[in-house]
């Protein structure tokens, strides 16, 4: 393993754990995991690793195997299936090739990279075939597509995302988190077939995002707006007052941080197109307009001495 690689597996607890928050007690797992594989410990018939990743909608299942193929393979290397459009028979044809000398999608993803990611989201709504398909894949890393080949997809990690038992998370208030997985994981077991489950590498249930979580991630998300923008040439800080506009805005209990990030993006970018379309340049500040329900950006005037104040 060249030393670059090697630090990649060593920072990569790390850089989860910067990207997803409020899931502790699940990226240590994934991470040594993800590190057995790259290591060559997984056994050489199977994927390098493989997960199933159960929890509520915008929890950070999708992102943290987004931030981990990155982090470990650069862009490129994630090839991701929604299942609920694989609900019948013939989508089967899809993955694998409809027609003699068809090579699918999965095909088409080894063709472009060796080695990665391969997501299956919302596998509970995959029709019965293509989860035996799914099944080659964990037991076996081999499938045959319709030219006739047997693809090789032992340099691959196997993910699968699932919103089952999210429901009895969001609704059971007095509950511990580990009696909750306990129920969450017990649907799933009852779901999937009990081969695709015990052939996986780790099974792990991924937590509701309180109001302090998701102000992490609000804060988290406004720093990457704002940092976008200098990428852009706008310079704009914001003022203290604009994370909680944002969190008024964009929190909410049952749909994790995905609104969160449609409230920074709209609000965040609606102020900013104003100050440029009214001809502004130079540094801005960004406050939150209560009276108009809104965000706009100020000018931040140069101090004594051509200091900022």
């Amino acid at each position: 393993m060249s030393p670059e690689n090697a630090q990649r597996l060593k920072s990569l607890e790390k850089v989860l754990a910067q990207e997803i928050r409020g899931q502790d007690h699940a990226l240590p797992r994934i991470a040594a995991a993800l590190k057995r594989g790259e290591l060559g410990l997984s056994k050489p018939s199977r994927p390098r690793s493989s997960f199933l990743l159960l929890g509520p909608t915008g929890v950070g299942k999708t992102e943290t195997v987004v931030v981990a193929t990155r982090h470990l393979f650069g862009d490129g290397h994630l090839f991701r299936f929604d299942m609920s459009e694989f609900q019948t028979q013939e989508s089967l044809g899809l993955l694998l090739g409809a027609r003699l000398g068809e090579h699918g999608y999965l095909g088409m993803a080894l063709a472009r990279a060796s080695e990665g990611s391969i997501l299956f989201d919302e596998v509970e709504k995959a029709h019965p075939r293509v989860l035996d398909l799914l099944l080659q894949l964990l037991d076996g890393a081999r499938v045959t597509v319709a030219t006739g080949a047997t693809l090789d997809f032992s340099g691959f990690h196997i993910w699968l995302t699932s919103n089952l038992g999210a429901a009895d998370l969001l609704e059971v208030r007095h509950s511990s988190d580990a009696t909750l997985e306990r129920h969450v994981m017990a649907k799933a077991q009852q779901a999937f077939r009990p081969e695709i489950f015990a052939r996986l590498s780790e099974r792990l249930v991924f937590r509701r995002l309180g109001f302090s979580i998701q102000l992490e991630i609000a804060g988290k998300m406004l720093a990457q707006e704002l940092e976008f923008l200098r990428t852009k040439g706008i310079p704009v800080s914001a003022a203290t007052e604009v994370l909680g506009f944002l969190m008024e805005k964009g929190f909410h209990p049952r749909l994790g941080a995905r609104p969160m990030r449609d409230a920074v993006e709209r609000y965040v970018g609606d102020a900013v197109a104003q100050w440029l379309m009214d001809g502004k340049e130079g540094a801005g500040m960004l406050r939150a307009n209560a009276m108009q329900d809104r965000l706009q950006v100020e000018r931040v005037e140069l101090g004594r001495g051509g200091s900022w104040p």
